[in-house]
Formats: C-alpha cells, sequence, structure tokens
C-alpha cells in the first residue's frame, strides 16, 4: 500500500506490459484506490436525501418513541411559540411545564426552531451521520496522527459505520458526538491551548445530560483518579475539564436540572416499579445487552462487528499467553475496550437487582427513578472503535490484510444498512414503496403524512368550531391530537405530577379494573396517560386498520368532565357512546381512505362507563 493510504494497488517501476500495470499508473484509478470510501458515503447521503426529501411526508418513520413522543412535542412548541418560554404550559396531560421539554439550548431542538417538523427530523438523520463520522475522524487524527493518512479509509469508513446507526432519533446527536467528547478531554489532557476549554464548554449543545452527560462526568471522574495514580501528580487539566463540562451541561440543559434540584413536586418517578430480577436472569440480561444492546442504541454489532472483535481478542491474547507475555494482556488497548463493553452491560443487569438499586435512590433522592442502566448506551461507539482497533492492526499488516480489513468495514456498513430495526426509517421506506409498487397495494403502515393527518383535522377543528377544549384520543396516539392544535388530557411523557397521574386514573379506572396488565403498566410505569380499551390490551396502532375487539369505551365521564373534557377524537365508532355521557358531533375521513376519525362531544351530565 502506498503512504497516502490507498489500495496498494500498482506495477513495479519501468513495467509496462500488463493490463494492471498500465491501469495502476493512471492518475483517475490511483484517486480511486486512495478515496474509493468517499463513494459509499456519498452515495448512502444522496440515496437518504432523495428518499426522504423526495417522498417528503409519504415516508414510513418510527413511531414508537418517535412520531409518538418527540415530534409531537416540538410541533407543540412551535405551535404554542413555546420554545424559549419561562412560566409557561404546554397543552397536553392537562397542561405541562414547558420546563419538562427538550432544551431550546440543544442543536436538534434548534433544527425544529428552524425548518417545519418533518424537514428537522429528515436533517436531523443526515447531520447525526455527518457528526458521527468526523467526531470519529478527529478522535482517530488525534490518537495516530502519524499514520492517519494511512489509516484514512478505515477511519472514514468505521466512523461512517457508526454515524449511520439507527439510534433513538431525538438523541442521535448525543450518540454520535460521543467521539467528539473524547477528542476534546484527549486534546484537553495533552496540555491543549485554553480554546478547548471553550469548546468542551458548548459540547452539550450536542449531547444529552440524562443519557449521556452524568456517565461521561462519571467516568471523567475515574479517568482523573487513574490518571493521577498512574502520573503520579494531580490530572489538573481533566479536573478543570471537568468543572467546564458540568457547567456547560447546566447551562444547556438549565430547566432539566431546575426541575430536578428546585421542584418540590412529587412525579411519576416516584411511583414506577422497576423489576426485581433473579441472579440468573440478571446473568442472562447482560449478555443480551453485550450481544444485541437495546432498541434505543441498537449498534447491529451481533452480525460483524461482535464476531471480528471476539475472534481477534481470542487470537490477540492466545499469543499474549503463548509467549507469556502477561502485562501486555492488561496493556493492550483493544482489551480494554472490550473491558469496558463488558463493564457498561453488567450495570445494565444489576440496576435490576434492586437493594442496589435502592440503595442508589436513597443515597442521591434527586436520582429516583432515574435509570443508572443507561451506560449501555456508549457501548455502541465501543464496538466499533474496538473494530477500528483491529482494521488498523490488520492495515499494519501489509497490503493482503488491507484488502480484508476494507472488506470487514464494509460489510459491518452494510449490516446497518440493511437491518431493519426499529429506527431505519431508510429501510422501510423504501421497503415498503417497493412493495407497492410490486403489488399495487398500500401497505397497513401509515406514511408520516398519514399518521399525523393534518388536512384531516383542520377540516375536524373547522367543523366543530374547535377553540382549544380540553380533548383526548381514542384508539390513536395522543400525540396526533398534539400535532395538530388540540389540547389533550392524556399524552405520554415520563416526568410529570404525580398528582395528575392519579387524577387521570379516575378518569381509566373503569378500563384498569377489566384488564389487569393495563392497571399494572399504568399503575407501575404511567407515562402513557392514555384512554386504555376494557378488553384489548392495546387498540393504538400505526395502522390503517383498526385492531379491536371490542367498540365500547371504559371511562368516567364525570372524573373526564372534572378534568376540564369536553372532546373525544376517536378511530372507533363507539358502541356505547350515549350510555356513557358522550354525543358524536361527526365523523370524519382522510382524502386518501387511509383513516376516520369519530368525533365525540361529552353531555351535559356524565354517566360512569
Amino acid at each position: 500500500m502506498s503512504k497516502t493510504g490507498g489500495f496498494g494497488i500498482g506495477g513495479r517501476s519501468g513495467e509496462t506490459g500488463s493490463f494492471m500495470d498500465k491501469l495502476a499508473r493512471q492518475k483517475w484509478f490511483l484517486w480511486i484506490t486512495k478515496y474509493w470510501f468517499l463513494f459509499p458515503i456519498a452515495g448512502f447521503l444522496l440515496l437518504a436525501a432523495g428518499v426522504f426529501f423526495g417522498y417528503g411526508e409519504r415516508s414510513y418513520i418510527a413511531v414508537h418513541d418517535n412520531m409518538d413522543l418527540f415530534l409531537a412535542q416540538f410541533q407543540m412548541l412551535k405551535n404554542t411559540d413555546s420554545f424559549f418560554g419561562h412560566g409557561v404550559e404546554v397543552p397536553f396531560l392537562g397542561g405541562i411545564s414547558r420546563d419538562n421539554l427538550p432544551s431550546e439550548f440543544s442543536a436538534y431542538s434548534m433544527l425544529y426552531m428552524l425548518f417545519p417538523t418533518y424537514k428537522a427530523y429528515v436533517l436531523g438523520i443526515l447531520g447525526k451521520i455527518l457528526l458521527g463520522m468526523f467526531s470519529f475522524r478527529l478522535l482517530a487524527g488525534e490518537l495516530f496522527p502519524d499514520k492517519c493518512v494511512i489509516y484514512r479509509p478505515v477511519i472514514y469508513m468505521t466512523g461512517f459505520a457508526y454515524g449511520i446507526i439507527w439510534f433513538f432519533p431525538a438523541f442521535g446527536f448525543a450518540f454520535a458526538s460521543i467521539p467528539l467528547c473524547v477528542y476534546l478531554l484527549v486534546k484537553i489532557y495533552r496540555r491543549a491551548g485554553k480554546g478547548w476549554y471553550l469548546a468542551l464548554l458548548v459540547y452539550p449543545l450536542v449531547s444529552y445530560f440524562s443519557y449521556h452527560g452524568i456517565f461521561i462526568l462519571g467516568y471523567l471522574v475515574i479517568a482523573v483518579l487513574w490518571l493521577s495514580v498512574r502520573d503520579r501528580k494531580p490530572a489538573w487539566r481533566l479536573v478543570a475539564a471537568l468543572l467546564v463540562l458540568a457547567l456547560g451541561y447546566v447551562g444547556c440543559e438549565y430547566r432539566l436540572f431546575g426541575q430536578m434540584l428546585l421542584s418540590k413536586e412529587v412525579t411519576i418517578r416516584s411511583s414506577i416499579v422497576n423489576a426485581d430480577l433473579s441472579l440468573q436472569e440478571i446473568l442472562q440480561e447482560i449478555a443480551v445487552v453485550w450481544k444485541d444492546g437495546i432498541f434505543h442504541a441498537d449498534g447491529v454489532q451481533a452480525k460483524v462487528v461482535l464476531p471480528v472483535c471476539v475472534l481477534y481478542f481470542i487470537f490477540l491474547n492466545a499469543g499474549y499467553l503463548y509467549r507469556r507475555q502477561w502485562k501486555r494482556i492488561f496493556r493492550d488497548p483493544f482489551n480494554f475496550v472490550m473491558a469496558f463493553l463488558v463493564f457498561n452491560s453488567v450495570i445494565y443487569g444489576l440496576y435490576d437487582f434492586g437493594p442496589l438499586r435502592r440503595l442508589v435512590e436513597t443515597l442521591i433522592p434527586p436520582l429516583e427513578g432515574w435509570q443508572f442502566n443507561r451506560t449501555i448506551f456508549f457501548n455502541p461507539f465501543l464496538w466499533y472503535a474496538a473494530l477500528f482497533l483491529v482494521l488498523i492492526r490488520l492495515y499494519d499488516r501489509g497490503v493482503g490484510m488491507m484488502w480484508l480489513a476494507n472488506a470487514v468495514i464494509c460489510a459491518a456498513v452494510l449490516a446497518v444498512i440493511l437491518t431493519p430495526n426499529r429506527y431505519n426509517d431508510l429501510y422501510f421506506t423504501c421497503y415498503n414503496r417497493a412493495y407497492e409498487y410490486f403489488h399495487g397495494t398500500e401497505v397497513d403502515e401509515f406514511t408520516y403524512g398519514q399518521f399525523y393527518a393534518q388536512e384531516l383535522f383542520e377540516e375536524i377543528k373547522a367543523d366543530i368550531g374547535y377553540q382549544g377544549e380540553w380533548s383526548a384520543a381514542y384508539g390513536l396516539h395522543p400525540a396526533v391530537l398534539e400535532y395538530n392544535g388540540i389540547a389533550t388530557l392524556d399524552g405520554y411523557l415520563g416526568f410529570y405530577s404525580q398528582q395528575y397521574k392519579e387524577d387521570f386514573r379516575k378518569v381509566i379506572a373503569p378500563a384498569l379494573q377489566r384488564v389487569e396488565q393495563t392497571r399494572i403498566y399504568y399503575d407501575d410505569w404511567g407515562a402513557r396517560a392514555y384512554l386504555y380499551s376494557g378488553t384489548d390490551l392495546s387498540i393504538v396502532n400505526a395502522t390503517k386498520t383498526v385492531y379491536a375487539t371490542d367498540y365500547d369505551i371504559y371511562i368516567d365521564t364525570d372524573a373526564f368532565r372534572a378534568l376540564g373534557g369536553e372532546y373525544i377524537f376517536s378511530r372507533l365508532e363507539l358502541t356505547n357512546g350515549e350510555e356513557t355521557g358522550l354525543a358524536m358531533v361527526g365523523s370524519y375521513t382522510a382524502q386518501d381512505g387511509s383513516c376516520t376519525v369519530y368525533v365525540y362531544k361529552v353531555a351535559d351530565s356524565g354517566v360512569q362507563g
């Protein structure tokens, strides 16, 4: 391989006979061998942009913890002009403080301030890919400055593979920017200028404290202690970095810190019931998350990355043992990364060990209900960092191994692109559109536009003369109403008043009494304050077909009215509406026939369902 980081194709000086020799001397061919990685990266970005912007709101976007949650919240902030509001409430769950929603000092939030919601979502996907790739490039360049040019193909391709992982969309920037944070800390530790502290101060703009920040600070404390012992002097620069980074998080997420530390309101976090697993169950859980991660942070490592890293781990350490180089086992960076992966997985499992979890909540009351097992969110980065170490070591072994390394990283990229995990919007949009083209019929799932049905709800609001009355959804996500400017008593949020949870429970008590699993789901968690079915476990689906076996509604209408409720927007034509105290106002069907909504209004005197 040449020093420019290409494939290493080329003949010896003076050879002129063969086709390959002549080809190898062509400038365009040499350029391609050096920069071949630009083609899959640019191709994917163009494909993604073309699909999402070409199909627009006809794209298929993940609903769970996405369209039913954050996208509606951003749209509500836009509808109510509350991004920078203070002392104001957002109209869902009976009125929630603006402080409970994402900070305005977040690069991801800023997209929704500047662009329409769908366009902001797509720009978030593309931005996350670029952020992950270039963050990885910066870190690799800092750690391997002398060989950065040689390693260039696998640096960019590994960063690209990490960037395209379909993370939890609302926090995609936070996942993708982890290598950027490590890069800034390494620069500071290595005596970089004071300007790097400023860069670290604003880093929280692309991070998120609850998912990553608190753990980064914890890891940094451990690093300070370890390096101070190893270097036999205090790591003052990292101590300063710790303080600067903490200040940055407080500044960017001041609303979150105010709610956590200054508010005396008792929230649903106090009543959340977590599972207490047996030792065997905990060990099984540790093994599963080590191998597969969790759906919010599915690194798709099991197909390519994990097998490669495990085989290399065995080969590497068997060699150390054979050569009796015991100390090198504990000093090898690859082994450190693999141990870090196990550590995060163990912490995830220990969260379900009741005594330990309750000890944390007792020692630090503000963290009651906080999931300290989110260390698992760092594992995707660690898996791809481990893979990168394998790849550059293959590069160091010569041209033949370079080809192998390139093939491995290309396979890892394809695995991420072609795995239909929960948030792979590109896969599902392409698959569903291809299905519709070849079969001549639409799939049952809603597109983005069909899910929110803006034209339909504008028609409904105009017809019923809607003026901001409190409402609720039945058979559809409350987020649909919230997105369309309808105030809801129901909603989905992981942090709101315990008192409101109890008040809303009175509304749905008749349904909870009939279905024990639903009662446990609400009482032990409660983040989804929905109108539940009294028969089916779930009647809320992002599908054109309504899946319900019982078209009765089971609510306490008087309790609903007591909260100020006036309208119920239902996908089911209720068979007991009149006896429950609900009068149908009308039925409305989307122009493409994908959805019908029945609107009911609470009668003057309620009847308990």
